[in-house]
């Protein structure tokens, strides 16, 4: 990447294996596409009155020329996401997907489809 990662934590104490497990995964994008030009990701723990385990929500948004893609994985959605490991392997792979479909678009290799005949 051509910035560096921002990561940031909300209502958690940092955490410098979830920090490595985020950089490792993030270098990744790059095997997509090398003009990434920055990456933030957000770690969050929105709130503390669970009865059963936390829930993390991760936020990641990628800069590439011409547009930014952003992945939001709101941890209502998936009880998977009580493993904060997992919650931020499914919002990467996520972003993966959107930048993969964007070099796509920018290499002209999405399909076009032809214009239905117009009934008069």
């Amino acid at each position: 990447m051509l910035l560096p990662l921002q990561i940031t934590f909300r209502g958690m104490a940092p955490s410098e294996a979830i920090a490595e497990d985020i950089r490792q995964r993030a270098a990744k994008l790059d095997e997509f596409y090398d003009r990434v030009t920055s990456c933030r990701v957000v770690v969050e723990v929105p709130h503390r009155h669970h009865h059963q385990g936390k829930l993390f929500h991760v936020r990641v948004e990628v800069i590439v020329p011409g547009r930014e893609l952003v992945v939001s994985r709101a941890p209502d959605e998936h009880h998977a996401h009580e493993d904060v490991h997992v919650a931020i392997r499914d919002a990467i792979d996520a972003v993966a997907r959107q930048l993969a479909d964007y070099v796509r678009e920018r290499r002209g290799q999405t399909k076009h489809h032809e214009p239905r005949p117009q009934r008069s």
